[in-house]
């Protein structure tokens, strides 16, 4: 349900080519569907631009399952983070046009393709190769939100001639994403080198003292560079939610 469906409703209501009974079996789930275990925030779609997300950490594959199938009837484009290839099988059972990212974890069902504005992009980038997976969950999400993405991997400051050779791509970009574990260095450096907003993604990639990814968010928390803020620790989804806001705003 979104602001156009919410239209069409009243809109019909007042034609009256719907009851008014059958108009209240249109928005009774407005604002949330409650199944007992979980309700659903239909209404957010209205209020967002974007329906809920499912963080599937947590909750078991029939769970998942029964709340993407509940999403997928009310609206044209659901996400789920945090998705085993167990849960994806349950969803898929239910909602067999869904589809999965393994590497990002994501589930999602698409049935509304947002064009992306060609002159403004995303990018995301890795210090290194293992923080791939999470800035995927950022990329995926921000593709999946209709914005266009590109991506620039393994350019960490222990090799920092791989990422002076960015610098093209990267001075392109309208929002980028910086995904890294260790010390989290790579964000510093190229909040230094742009002046558009960088979003600083720590991931929990490092030996013991990086205290899974511990180490990464406070050195981004305390980068010198402006214009930098900082998402939870492996937060991909928070990462590219944030960016697509920004991207999409004139």
């Amino acid at each position: 349900m979104d602001i156009n469906s919410l239209r069409n409703v009243l809109e019909e209501f007042h034609a009256s080519r719907l009851s008014l009974d059958e108009a209240v079996d249109k928005l009774k789930i407005l604002p949330y569907e409650d199944l007992d275990f979980v309700k659903i925030d239909h209404h957010r779609m209205i209020r967002q631009g974007f329906p809920e997300v499912i963080f599937c950490q947590g909750k078991t594959a029939e769970q998942v399952a029964t709340i993407m199938k509940s999403l997928s009837r009310h609206n044209q484009n659901v996400l789920a983070t945090r998705a085993t290839a167990d849960m994806y099988s349950a969803v898929k059972k239910v909602v067999p046009d869904a589809q999965y990212y393994e590497v990002a974890k994501i589930i999602f069902v698409k049935h509304d393709t947002i064009e992306p504005d060609d002159e403004r992009f995303i990018l995301v980038m890795t210090a290194g190769t293992s923080d791939i997976p999470v800035a995927e969950e950022a990329a995926v999400t921000a593709e999946i939100m209709g914005n266009k993405v590109e991506r620039v991997y393994d350019v960490g400051v222990a090799g920092i001639h791989r990422l002076f050779s960015q610098q093209q791509v990267i001075q392109r970009a309208n929002v980028i994403i910086v995904a890294a574990g260790m010390e989290g260095a790579l964000v510093s450096v190229v909040g230094g080198m742009v002046a558009k907003p960088v979003i600083a993604l720590p991931t929990s990639v490092g030996y013991g003292a990086n205290f899974n990814g511990l180490a990464a968010l406070l050195s981004m928390l305390n980068s010198c560079a402006a214009g930098v803020s900082v998402v939870n620790i492996d937060n991909g989804f928070g990462a590219g939610r944030l960016a697509s806001i920004i991207n999409k705003m004139r």
